[in-house]
Protein backbone atom coordinates (compact mmCIF):
# COMPACT_ATOMS: atom_id res chain seq x y z
CA UNK A 1 0.00 0.00 0.00
CA UNK A 2 1.72 3.17 -0.83
CA UNK A 3 2.54 6.00 1.97
CA UNK A 4 0.37 9.15 1.86
CA UNK A 5 2.83 10.97 0.78
CA UNK A 6 3.92 9.05 -2.10
CA UNK A 7 0.06 9.33 -3.17
CA UNK A 8 0.39 13.22 -3.19
CA UNK A 9 2.70 13.39 -5.41
CA UNK A 10 1.67 11.23 -7.72
CA UNK A 11 -1.42 13.37 -7.46
CA UNK A 12 0.17 16.19 -8.91
CA UNK A 13 0.41 14.19 -11.99
CA UNK A 14 -2.99 15.35 -13.20
CA UNK A 15 -2.94 18.78 -11.47
CA UNK A 16 -2.13 20.36 -14.11
CA UNK A 17 -3.81 18.32 -17.38
CA UNK A 18 -2.05 21.12 -19.92
CA UNK A 19 1.63 20.14 -18.75
CA UNK A 20 0.60 16.92 -18.04
CA UNK A 21 3.86 15.18 -19.72
CA UNK A 22 6.42 17.58 -17.84
CA UNK A 23 4.47 17.18 -14.33
CA UNK A 24 4.43 13.35 -14.97
CA UNK A 25 8.30 13.37 -15.37
CA UNK A 26 9.17 15.53 -12.27
CA UNK A 27 6.49 13.28 -10.31
CA UNK A 28 8.02 10.14 -11.33
CA UNK A 29 11.74 11.71 -11.32
CA UNK A 30 13.04 8.46 -9.22
CA UNK A 31 11.42 5.99 -12.06
CA UNK A 32 12.59 7.58 -14.81
CA UNK A 33 16.67 7.57 -13.33
CA UNK A 34 15.67 3.93 -13.19
CA UNK A 35 13.88 3.70 -16.53
CA UNK A 36 16.73 5.81 -18.29
CA UNK A 37 19.62 2.90 -16.46
CA UNK A 38 16.98 0.43 -17.61
CA UNK A 39 17.15 1.55 -21.49
CA UNK A 40 20.50 2.04 -21.31
CA UNK A 41 21.05 -1.71 -20.61
CA UNK A 42 18.22 -3.21 -22.76
CA UNK A 43 20.81 -3.78 -25.97
CA UNK A 44 19.11 -1.45 -28.19
CA UNK A 45 15.60 -2.81 -28.09
CA UNK A 46 13.68 -1.83 -31.18
CA UNK A 47 10.46 -0.99 -31.58
CA UNK A 48 8.10 -4.91 -32.08
CA UNK A 49 5.37 -2.78 -34.37
CA UNK A 50 6.44 1.04 -34.99
CA UNK A 51 3.75 3.95 -34.84
CA UNK A 52 1.33 1.28 -33.09
CA UNK A 53 0.37 4.04 -30.45
CA UNK A 54 0.54 6.97 -32.63
CA UNK A 55 -3.05 7.68 -32.03
CA UNK A 56 -3.67 7.39 -28.97
CA UNK A 57 -0.63 10.41 -28.23
CA UNK A 58 -2.44 12.52 -30.80
CA UNK A 59 -3.55 15.88 -29.08
CA UNK A 60 -6.76 15.94 -30.74
CA UNK A 61 -7.63 12.69 -29.51
CA UNK A 62 -11.58 12.04 -29.68
CA UNK A 63 -11.93 10.28 -26.04
CA UNK A 64 -16.01 10.44 -27.07
CA UNK A 65 -15.55 8.11 -29.69
CA UNK A 66 -12.97 5.41 -27.97
CA UNK A 67 -15.52 5.93 -24.73
CA UNK A 68 -18.66 4.48 -27.47
CA UNK A 69 -15.98 1.70 -28.66
CA UNK A 70 -14.53 0.65 -25.70
CA UNK A 71 -17.95 0.72 -23.00
CA UNK A 72 -20.53 -0.83 -25.12
CA UNK A 73 -21.85 -4.67 -24.62
CA UNK A 74 -21.04 -5.88 -28.07
CA UNK A 75 -17.18 -5.15 -26.79
CA UNK A 76 -16.41 -8.93 -25.02
CA UNK A 77 -14.47 -7.55 -21.99
CA UNK A 78 -17.19 -5.26 -21.44
CA UNK A 79 -19.88 -7.76 -21.70
CA UNK A 80 -17.77 -10.44 -19.40
CA UNK A 81 -16.19 -7.70 -16.97
CA UNK A 82 -18.18 -8.45 -13.75
CA UNK A 83 -16.68 -12.06 -14.81
CA UNK A 84 -12.75 -10.96 -15.38
CA UNK A 85 -13.13 -8.75 -12.19
CA UNK A 86 -13.68 -11.96 -10.37
CA UNK A 87 -11.35 -13.79 -11.83
CA UNK A 88 -8.80 -11.19 -10.76
CA UNK A 89 -7.44 -11.85 -7.14
CA UNK A 90 -8.31 -8.29 -6.01
CA UNK A 91 -8.27 -7.92 -2.01
CA UNK A 92 -9.28 -5.01 0.25
CA UNK A 93 -6.43 -2.33 0.73
CA UNK A 94 -4.37 -3.45 -2.53
CA UNK A 95 -2.59 -1.46 -4.71
CA UNK A 96 -3.70 -1.93 -8.68
CA UNK A 97 -1.69 -0.99 -11.82
CA UNK A 98 -4.81 -0.40 -14.69
CA UNK A 99 -2.05 -0.36 -17.41
CA UNK A 100 -3.39 0.85 -20.82
CA UNK A 101 -6.25 2.06 -18.88
CA UNK A 102 -8.04 3.87 -21.71
CA UNK A 103 -11.63 5.46 -20.92
CA UNK A 104 -10.65 4.07 -17.27
CA UNK A 105 -13.74 1.48 -17.49
CA UNK A 106 -11.68 -1.08 -15.16
CA UNK A 107 -10.17 1.79 -13.01
CA UNK A 108 -13.33 2.93 -11.84
CA UNK A 109 -14.61 -0.89 -11.50
CA UNK A 110 -11.22 -1.65 -8.96
CA UNK A 111 -11.58 1.30 -6.87
CA UNK A 112 -14.67 -0.13 -5.66
CA UNK A 113 -12.94 -3.31 -5.16
CA UNK A 114 -9.98 -1.93 -3.57
CA UNK A 115 -11.83 0.05 -1.14
CA UNK A 116 -11.39 2.99 1.00
CA UNK A 117 -7.91 1.71 2.08
CA UNK A 118 -6.75 0.44 -1.47
CA UNK A 119 -5.17 2.36 -4.83
CA UNK A 120 -5.64 1.98 -8.17
CA UNK A 121 -3.21 3.78 -10.97
CA UNK A 122 -4.62 4.57 -14.19
CA UNK A 123 -1.32 4.09 -16.14
CA UNK A 124 -1.78 5.07 -20.21
CA UNK A 125 0.54 6.52 -22.58
CA UNK A 126 -2.30 9.21 -23.69
CA UNK A 127 -2.73 12.36 -21.82
CA UNK A 128 -6.27 12.99 -23.33
CA UNK A 129 -7.11 9.54 -21.85
CA UNK A 130 -5.44 10.42 -18.15
CA UNK A 131 -7.63 13.79 -18.34
CA UNK A 132 -10.70 11.65 -19.33
CA UNK A 133 -9.89 9.46 -16.38
CA UNK A 134 -9.29 12.58 -14.11
CA UNK A 135 -12.66 14.11 -14.78
CA UNK A 136 -14.57 11.08 -14.63
CA UNK A 137 -13.42 10.36 -10.61
CA UNK A 138 -13.76 14.09 -9.89
CA UNK A 139 -18.01 13.56 -11.85
CA UNK A 140 -18.12 10.70 -9.28
CA UNK A 141 -16.37 11.24 -6.54
CA UNK A 142 -13.68 9.27 -6.40
CA UNK A 143 -10.85 9.48 -4.65
CA UNK A 144 -8.22 6.14 -4.78
CA UNK A 145 -7.63 6.66 -8.49
CA UNK A 146 -4.45 8.01 -10.18
CA UNK A 147 -3.43 9.04 -13.75
CA UNK A 148 0.02 7.97 -14.43
CA UNK A 149 1.41 9.19 -17.61
CA UNK A 150 3.56 6.02 -19.26
CA UNK A 151 6.75 6.30 -20.93
CA UNK A 152 6.82 4.04 -24.70
CA UNK A 153 8.96 1.92 -22.47
CA UNK A 154 8.22 1.96 -18.77
CA UNK A 155 5.02 1.86 -16.82
CA UNK A 156 6.65 4.74 -14.68
CA UNK A 157 5.67 3.14 -11.13
CA UNK A 158 7.58 3.08 -8.27
CA UNK A 159 9.64 -0.13 -7.10
CA UNK A 160 7.23 -2.24 -4.98
CA UNK A 161 4.50 0.05 -5.63
CA UNK A 162 0.95 -2.46 -6.21
CA UNK A 163 -0.32 -5.82 -5.88
CA UNK A 164 -1.69 -6.49 -9.04
CA UNK A 165 -1.27 -5.14 -12.82
CA UNK A 166 -3.75 -5.60 -15.05
CA UNK A 167 -3.16 -5.75 -18.43
CA UNK A 168 -6.40 -5.77 -21.05
CA UNK A 169 -6.38 -5.87 -24.69
CA UNK A 170 -3.26 -3.93 -24.49
CA UNK A 171 -0.32 -6.09 -24.46
CA UNK A 172 -0.21 -6.07 -28.18
CA UNK A 173 0.42 -1.91 -27.80
CA UNK A 174 3.34 -2.64 -25.71
CA UNK A 175 5.97 -1.31 -28.59
CA UNK A 176 8.73 -1.93 -26.10
CA UNK A 177 7.87 -5.00 -24.57
CA UNK A 178 11.02 -6.39 -23.06
CA UNK A 179 11.57 -2.95 -20.89
CA UNK A 180 8.09 -2.56 -20.24
CA UNK A 181 7.88 -5.79 -18.42
CA UNK A 182 10.77 -4.91 -16.84
CA UNK A 183 9.62 -2.05 -15.22
CA UNK A 184 6.57 -3.77 -14.26
CA UNK A 185 8.22 -6.67 -12.52
CA UNK A 186 9.95 -4.00 -10.65
CA UNK A 187 6.93 -2.16 -9.85
CA UNK A 188 5.28 -5.30 -8.79
CA UNK A 189 5.25 -6.11 -4.75
CA UNK A 190 6.96 -9.17 -3.88
CA UNK A 191 4.09 -12.15 -3.96
CA UNK A 192 2.24 -9.58 -6.24
CA UNK A 193 0.68 -10.92 -9.77
CA UNK A 194 0.19 -9.57 -13.40
CA UNK A 195 -2.94 -10.27 -15.39
CA UNK A 196 -2.98 -10.54 -19.19
CA UNK A 197 -6.27 -10.70 -21.21
CA UNK A 198 -5.34 -10.26 -24.97
CA UNK A 199 -6.69 -11.43 -28.16
CA UNK A 200 -6.62 -14.88 -29.79
CA UNK A 201 -4.78 -14.52 -32.94
CA UNK A 202 -4.98 -17.79 -34.90
CA UNK A 203 -4.48 -18.15 -38.78
CA UNK A 204 -8.20 -18.97 -40.21
CA UNK A 205 -10.00 -18.90 -37.07
CA UNK A 206 -9.62 -15.22 -35.56
CA UNK A 207 -11.36 -12.29 -37.90
CA UNK A 208 -9.03 -9.90 -40.11
CA UNK A 209 -8.98 -7.10 -38.03
CA UNK A 210 -7.32 -9.18 -35.65
CA UNK A 211 -5.06 -10.89 -37.94
CA UNK A 212 -3.80 -7.13 -38.92
CA UNK A 213 -4.09 -5.15 -35.94
CA UNK A 214 -2.77 -7.72 -32.96
CA UNK A 215 0.97 -8.57 -33.93
CA UNK A 216 1.50 -11.91 -32.59
CA UNK A 217 -0.90 -14.96 -30.59
CA UNK A 218 -0.44 -15.94 -27.36
CA UNK A 219 2.09 -17.89 -27.74
CA UNK A 220 4.56 -15.84 -28.51
CA UNK A 221 3.53 -13.06 -25.93
CA UNK A 222 3.39 -15.56 -23.00
CA UNK A 223 7.05 -16.55 -24.22
CA UNK A 224 7.98 -13.08 -23.79
CA UNK A 225 6.77 -12.72 -20.51
CA UNK A 226 8.27 -15.98 -19.31
CA UNK A 227 11.59 -14.43 -20.99
CA UNK A 228 10.86 -11.33 -18.90
CA UNK A 229 11.32 -13.48 -15.36
CA UNK A 230 7.88 -14.39 -14.66
CA UNK A 231 5.36 -16.96 -13.84
CA UNK A 232 2.52 -18.26 -15.54
CA UNK A 233 0.29 -19.72 -12.38
CA UNK A 234 -2.71 -19.89 -14.69
CA UNK A 235 -4.80 -19.51 -17.74
CA UNK A 236 -8.61 -18.72 -16.66
CA UNK A 237 -11.51 -19.51 -18.48
CA UNK A 238 -13.76 -16.78 -18.86
CA UNK A 239 -17.65 -17.45 -19.11
CA UNK A 240 -18.10 -15.73 -22.82
CA UNK A 241 -14.54 -14.83 -24.10
CA UNK A 242 -14.46 -16.11 -27.69
CA UNK A 243 -12.51 -13.50 -28.75
CA UNK A 244 -9.90 -13.00 -25.57
CA UNK A 245 -7.86 -15.39 -23.10
CA UNK A 246 -6.96 -14.69 -19.34
CA UNK A 247 -3.49 -15.78 -18.42
CA UNK A 248 -2.10 -14.43 -15.00
CA UNK A 249 1.65 -14.32 -14.29
CA UNK A 250 3.99 -14.18 -11.05
CA UNK A 251 7.27 -13.14 -10.90
CA UNK A 252 10.25 -15.16 -10.29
Amino acid sequence: MQTNTMRLAMLLILAFPIGLCAQTETANETEQKSSSSESSSMGGEKSVKPGVNKNFVDPNLDVDSYVKRFEIESREVYLTRERILAACDIEKGDSVADVGAGTGLFSRMFSTMVGDEGWVYSVDISPRFLEHINRESAKHQISNITGVLCAENSVSLPPNSVDVVFICDTYHHFEYPQSTLASIKRALKPGGHMIVIDFERIEGVSRDWTMGHVRAGKEVFQAEILDAGFKLAEEKKIDGFQENYFLKFTKE
